[in-house]
């Protein structure tokens, strides 16, 4: 689920169009939610970091990794907004692209990405379970997230607001928002059962 971070260019940054139609997801996932999560908190991200880029003009050249790697390379006054709303951009666009309508056979695992399932967390179901469990644990608003490294090696993270795994060597397999705002007007408080259903909408293959 990789996202081509060349598709973003440099600043000023652009919403993206989503993949699917704003219903595409339900009843999994809500057209209401989908506008705002996508339009308004996505989108919030974008304009968020092109404000905070715009007075450096010294940084308008630099693509998203950078922005989040060389954090020591931004100005102080404006290095936590930019690398928070960074942040934002690339874990929303990990999310959304990492989703599909029910309907497609894309939900389950095959192939290699099936055996390294099965071979670290013993059957895909057993995957499932910990990963949901761990997903449910976050606390306050972050992500989990299923990462290999440069060995096929699996494993679940949980992260915080809008820290990111892109300057660790991991590369994201797939990714669960648990912000509220994610699944607070369908599901209220119910964040296990918003868990439960994302895996009919999410991609594994």
């Amino acid at each position: 689920m990789a996202v081509n971070l060349s598709d973003f260019g440099t600043y000023p940054f652009s919403l993206p169009p989503l993949p699917y139609a704003y219903n595409a997801l339900e009843p999994y996932i809500d057209e209401d939610t989908m506008h705002y999560h996508y339009d308004k908190h996505f989108g919030g991200y974008i304009d968020k970091l092109n404000k905070a880029l715009e007075p450096y003009e010294f940084l308008h050249d630099l693509p998203l990794e950078e922005l989040l790697c060389a954090p020591n390379g931004l100005p102080p006054e404006a290095r936590d907004s930019i690398v928070n709303n960074a942040g934002g951009v690339y874990n929303h666009s990990l999310f959304f692209s990492g989703l599909a309508p029910a309907s497609e056979d894309v939900h389950e695992p095959d192939g290699m990405l099936l055996e390294a399932i099965e071979g670290f967390y013993d059957s895909f179901e057993g995957f499932k379970e910990e990963f949901s469990a761990r997903a449910a644990e976050v606390f306050g608003s972050g992500w989990t997230v299923l990462a290999s490294d440069g060995e096929g090696n699996l494993s679940i993270a949980n992260l915080a607001n809008q820290d990111t795994l892109l300057c660790e060597g991991l590369e994201p397999v797939m990714l669960f928002d648990v912000w509220e705002h994610a699944y607070y007007l369908l599901y209220k408080y119910d964040r296990k059962e918003y868990i439960e259903n994302l895996w009919n909408v999410v991609k594994l293959r």
